[in-house]
């Protein structure tokens, strides 16, 4: 189970190359490839507020690049280029904050990115860098001082309160120090400054995009942010609600009867774009009621089970979201569609006995941050418990982390452009929770086409977390990105290779928010051409 469990906080950024790898689209005039690059002696002024405690430039040869910590990988082909790390510090904080920045020998193409992180790692581990640098960008990350994705040692000081230094590296300040700095060493290597700087990034990643733009609207020409973790302290703790409702209602649903329900909700739901075409375009839309599949059977490992009323119930709290004790809601649900395994998790003890299995990043969050105690069993919350809880993480943390903040004004004003693609079936970060964000800047900030004139939201069918980074499906969001912000050509749709419920690859346009796919009536069912976007009120 352990090691299934990390293997899910691996998904969070499994092909980091995939991610990174704008097509030829994305290629323009600003290429630098004969500009003369000085890998010795590189100056760094400090960021406001900072130290520089160390400055190191080393010429790597390239080639296969190996990612570190758990999240591992590897990308080939990589070719030499100078590295820079520069260590700083928050005089007074005792905090040692590393940014790495590559930058290619020969063929630069002109332009700055910058990569962001996962779960509780605040960077890259390599192998995005190494993909940036294969495709000509000079590329920064940091780790913000803090450890690998599930390493929250830095959260409590030596008396068991919250550290703040490294939560706010963490949360915001890092991030943007990594800016500065990386774009100071590309016009220390190169002699010149880049063209355009973008951020890139998915879940942690995505919220650091989305702080960003928030905080500090400057620092870059265009923003990928997906699957983003924002509204940060109110879905973390709200993620646990499925496992929370199994406690409380002392129901423990198999992973084969949690399948069952997902897969019947999609059968049920598929026809909802026109088409059984296995994707369920607009999950939200989808009202299918768990109740039907009671007295179902289930074979699981070799045993027969039946689907009770108990299960069902469990089932459609989950969907339904958190919710106090009186009835109001919290936050969305896990998404019609989305494996209910990745936060209803169980296990089986050696006296037979099934108990829930929480995800670590939301448990970490509650027993490290909003408890401070790290031995806390969540098991033991009540349904009266969990809702103080979640308003206790709002009190306590909103302003540090909770990258929820919907004027987007300045980021406007600055020419930024912000571009998210968000799975439809995301297990771990309700989808729902970025479509309330975007309605918030869209009341605002005076309606969809005002917003989005800088900000488009895409939703994918049938997708997982940051699952369009190559392992449920790919798009190339960075090419969209640059043509949007180099060449003023905004993106309708998002062109995108999905994965149906049968596991085939179908070709879709991913439908700018909130508009949604529809079938035409004839066509293939593998081809995009097949399906025009169209609001949700003419289905």
């Amino acid at each position: 189970m352990r090691r299934r469990l990390l293997i899910a906080v691996a998904a969070c950024v499994p092909l980091a190359a995939a991610v990174y790898l704008p097509t030829a689209s994305a290629e323009t005039e600003t290429s630098a490839a004969s500009t003369p690059l000085n890998c010795q002696t590189v100056q760094v002024k400090s960021p406001a507020g900072t130290e520089v405690e160390s400055v190191t430039a080393v010429r790597q040869a390239g080639g296969t690049i190996k990612g570190s910590g758990l999240l591992g990988g590897e990308v080939s082909g990589v070719p030499a280029f100078c590295e820079v790390t520069v260590t700083l510090t928050h005089p007074g904080d005792g905090d040692h904050a590393r940014i790495r920045t590559w930058l290619p020998e020969q063929g630069w193409n002109g332009r700055f990115q910058a990569i962001g992180g996962s779960a509780y790692l605040a960077g890259d581990n390599g192998v995005g860098l190494g993909a940036a640098v294969k495709n000509g960008y000079a590329v920064t990350t940091t780790d913000a001082g803090v450890g690998d994705v599930l390493d929250v040692s830095w959260a409590l000081d030596g008396d068991g309160r919250t550290n703040k230094a490294p939560l706010e590296n963490f949360a915001s300040r890092s991030q943007h120090e990594a800016a500065v700095v990386g774009k100071d060493v590309v016009a220390a290597v190169y002699g010149k400054r880049a063209s355009y700087a973008y951020f890139t990034g998915c879940s942690t990643g995505g919220r650091q995009g989305y702080m960003e733009a928030q905080r500090y609207p400057d620092d870059y020409d265009g923003i990928l942010a997906d699957a983003p973790a924002i509204s940060w302290d109110e879905y973390e703790v709200a993620t646990l609600w499925p496992q929370v409702v199994m406690n409380n209602e002392k129901t423990y649903p198999t992973g084969c009867e949690l399948d069952a329900f997902t897969n019947a909700a999609v059968k049920a739901c598929d026809r909802l774009d026109g088409a059984r075409d296995g994707l369920v375009d607009d999950a939200s839309r989808c009202d299918f009621d768990p109740r039907r599949l009671i007295g179902t059977k289930v074979v699981c490992e070799g045993k027969e089970l039946t689907i009770s009323a108990a299960d069902a119930a469990v089932v459609r709290k989950i969907w339904d979201g958190p919710r106090t004790t009186t009835g109001k809601k919290l936050w969305p649900g896990v998404p019609v569609g989305a494996d209910l395994k990745g936060l209803a998790g169980t296990v089986v003890d050696t006296d037979a006995t099934v108990k829930g299995v929480p995800f670590p990043v939301p448990a970490y969050w509650l027993t490290h941050w909003v408890k401070k105690s790290p031995s806390f069993d969540i098991s033991t919350i009540t349904y009266g418990q969990f809702t103080e809880l979640f308003k206790q993480s709002q009190a306590e943390y909103d302003e540090i982390i909770g990258t929820d903040d919907a004027d987007l004004s300045a980021f406007r004003d600055s020419g930024g452009k912000l571009l998210t693609w968000h799975g439809s079936a995301d297990e771990f970060i309700p989808t729902q929770g970025t479509v309330k964000y975007r309605k918030q800047v869209e009341r605002m900030m005076g309606g969809t086409g005002n917003v989005d004139d800088f900000y488009r939201l895409f939703l994918a069918p049938g997708t997982n977390h940051c699952g369009l980074n190559g392992q449920d499906g790919s798009t190339d969001g960075l090419a969209a990105l640059t043509t949007w912000v180099e060449q003023g050509k905004a993106p309708r749709t998002l062109p995108a290779t999905l994965v149906n419920a049968d596991g085939k690859q179908v070709q879709r346009n991913l439908c700018r928010y909130p508009q949604v796919s529809h079938y035409k009536g004839y066509g293939d069912l593998d081809e995009a051409t097949s399906f025009r976007c169209v609001s949700p009120s003419q289905y």
